[in-house]
């Protein structure tokens, strides 16, 4: 099975640090974000299951476009679902998303833990029973104490699962004391390979993660060099359980 997981930046585009400023006008206008996105489904469609941090729900920075839904359509995934966190009147929203060859067996929503709300972790289960993936994806908060209180949450809600991938931007290196509890407390494993994604343009931190249980076998794991944000999206290939479909 192939996994990728990007944050989207709900679409735009961020080549230097300046941008952050001098484009700040781009972050709230629909402008060149359809295409952005559309380059993005053409890379979409050779991956099975795909994670998505910062899409658009629908609001007037994407052009009232679902992001999630579009890249779906446009790289022909047949399962789809997201989990909006955060809306900034009709100007913004901000969403994890996944795209899915197969259908889900059950999908559940998570708010995290922070002192400011709109963080999520969106829950998803394949399979049945004692071959059944868990898989979540989640956009932790730049601060180092929030991070904290929502990894705890993470490590207790992938707690008892054997087979487990967590994807998704978490702010801070697979080696960093902030993530421990996953690695002590959950099947989950420190990555031999850490791809840095950040910043896009001259990647230098490792902070997108694609994290997954001892009894899953990862073949290989990777940054694309295609920047989809101001993050390259990371990519693993996993031997999945028996029973679960395969590409």
């Amino acid at each position: 099975m192939s996994l990728l997981s990007c944050n989207i930046l709900a679409g735009g585009s961020v080549k230097r640090y300046r941008d952050y400023v001098t484009g700040s006008w781009k972050q709230v206008l629909p402008h060149g974000k359809r295409e952005n996105l559309d380059g993005l489904a053409r890379l979409l469609g050779e991956f099975d299951l795909v994670g998505l941090q910062e899409a658009d729900a629908g609001s007037l920075r994407s052009g009232f476009l679902n992001q999630t839904q579009y890249l779906a359509e446009a790289a022909h995934f047949p399962f789809w679902t997201h989990q909006p966190n955060r809306r900034v009147s009709k100007l913004a929203t901000s969403s994890n998303g996944l795209l899915a060859r197969e259908e889900p067996r059950e999908v559940l929503d998570y708010p995290l833990p922070g002192r400011i709300p709109g963080r999520g972790a969106l829950w998803v289960r394949f399979g049945n029973g004692a071959d059944e993936l868990i898989v979540v994806v989640a956009h932790l908060s730049l601060g180092a104490q929030a991070r904290a209180r929502q990894v705890a949450f993470l490590a207790e809600l992938l707690d008892g699962h054997a087979q487990a991938v967590l994807m998704g931007d978490l702010n801070t290196s697979a080696q960093s004391r902030e993530l421990a509890p996953l690695f002590r407390q959950t099947s989950l494993v420190m990555p031999e390979e850490l791809p840095a994604t950040f910043p896009s343009w001259q990647p230098k931190r490792a902070i997108d993660h694609i994290l997954v249980s001892r009894s899953i076998t990862v073949e290989a794991r990777w940054a694309l060099s295609h920047p989809v944000s101001d993050h390259l999206p990371i990519a693993a290939r996993i031997r999945v359980p028996a029973s679960l479909p395969r590409s």
